[in-house]
Parts: C-alpha cells; sequence; structure tokens
C-alpha cells in the first residue's frame, strides 16, 4: 500500500474540489483516497462501539473513539498509508494555498469515526487549536444514505446537508461561523468516516495523533 499513491490522489480531489461560500466557506472533493488506501480503512480491525448518545458531543463517549494514532500507523498499513499522505510536505503545501490554512508546526489528527443508531451531535465550531477539519465518508452502498453532515448559518439555523457519498470529503478552516452538527435521524448500520484535524501543539491529548512528535514543517 502506498503513501505515493495516497498523496496523489488527495492532491487531484483537492485541485477538483469544489468551493462553497454558504453557509460557510467549505470545499467538497471526490475520490479523495485512493482504491487500496480506501479498501484497507473499510477492514479496519475495531468493531464499531456499543454507546450511549445523550449530550449531542462526541466527548462523551471518550473511552470508546479510536484514532489513527501511532499504534495504528506500525500496524495497520492503510493507516500509515493516509497518515504519512497527510503529513507529506505536498499535501500540506496544497492545502494551505487552496484553503489558506496555516499548518506549520501542528499535527496531524485522524479519528475513525463509527456511529451507530440514535447519534447525534449539536450545532457546533471546531475553533482554537483546531486549524483545519475535513470529513470523509466511507459508505459501502452504491448509493449515499442520508447520513452527512449538517451545516447551520447559526447554532439554530439550519443551511444544508452534506451528501453522504463513499470517498467524498469535505474541508473547512475552523472559524467563529463554522456551525456543523448531525440532526438526530435513524442509522441503518454503522456511519462510518474519517475525521481530519491538524491541531496546534496546544493539543493535550498526544496519544491521539498520528505523529506526537512530528510536526509538519
Amino acid at each position: 500500500m502506498s503513501d505515493f499513491a495516497a498523496v496523489s490522489a488527495f492532491l487531484a480531489a483537492l485541485d477538483g474540489a469544489r468551493e462553497e461560500t454558504e453557509p460557510f466557506r467549505h470545499w467538497t472533493l471526490r475520490d479523495v483516497l485512493d482504491p487500496d488506501t480506501l479498501a484497507g480503512l473499510k477492514t479496519w480491525p475495531h468493531a464499531a462501539p456499543r454507546v450511549r448518545y445523550d449530550r449531542g458531543r462526541r466527548e462523551e463517549n471518550n473511552g470508546t473513539r479510536r484514532y489513527v494514532d501511532a499504534e495504528a500507523v506500525d500496524t495497520f498499513p492503510p493507516a500509515r498509508a493516509i497518515a504519512e499522505a497527510l503529513q507529506d510536505a505536498r499535501v500540506t503545501g496544497a492545502i494551505e494555498a487552496r484553503c489558506g490554512a496555516a499548518l506549520a508546526g501542528t499535527n496531524l489528527r485522524i479519528e475513525y469515526a463509527q456511529d451507530g443508531d440514535g447519534f447525534w451531535l449539536e450545532p457546533h465550531t471546531d475553533i482554537g487549536v483546531k486549524m483545519f477539519t475535513m470529513f470523509v465518508y466511507l459508505e459501502d452502498g452504491d448509493e449515499g444514505r442520508d447520513l452527512g453532515t449538517d451545516l447551520f448559518s447559526s447554532p439554530t439555523t439550519h443551511s444544508k446537508r452534506l451528501s453522504f457519498v463513499d470517498n467524498a470529503a469535505t474541508i473547512f478552516i475552523p472559524g467563529e461561523d463554522t456551525w456543523h452538527g448531525f440532526r438526530k435521524r435513524p442509522i441503518d448500520g454503522v456511519r462510518r468516516s474519517l475525521i481530519v484535524n491538524y491541531v496546534t501543539s496546544e493539543w493535550r491529548n498526544r496519544h491521539e495523533l498520528a505523529w506526537p512528535d512530528r510536526p509538519v514543517g
């Protein structure tokens, strides 16, 4: 499994990304992962956790969350491929040029989310230590289920729902207006996605990072 193929796929996807400005600036990408990395990530060795969703916040189930962390990078080749690709200077440079992100000195954090029925997220913003956010959807069916992320123009005003399409992604640069969440609705099976962030050195949970001692740049 080649990180070169993963780099090439991401750069092509970013080059062809569609930029939108409502309800806030974001980019929609297709075919983000190369076929081998995509197929490999779908064999993630950890089963979806059985959890309660009471508060609409991921941190309420911190004990069951999984990451492309140092162990995964060392033991699971698809994890290494995506981590190496998103750490690559060609990728981080392209993100900075296209999206205006400031990534120098940040660390890569990739969560492998597996959400079950009952899951919901209250509208919130990613600000502070997160300098970049990307959702990558991993959908097994030919047609996407109605499970995309919800975007809001304010904490109480829904704007639109992203399409939940296999190997599609959405990027935004966190700010005070980047309200997003997940309105509660039935989930048949498991909703799988990657949540990619580049975080500053102030990020405390270093065990979540792909390269805890290897900042970008």
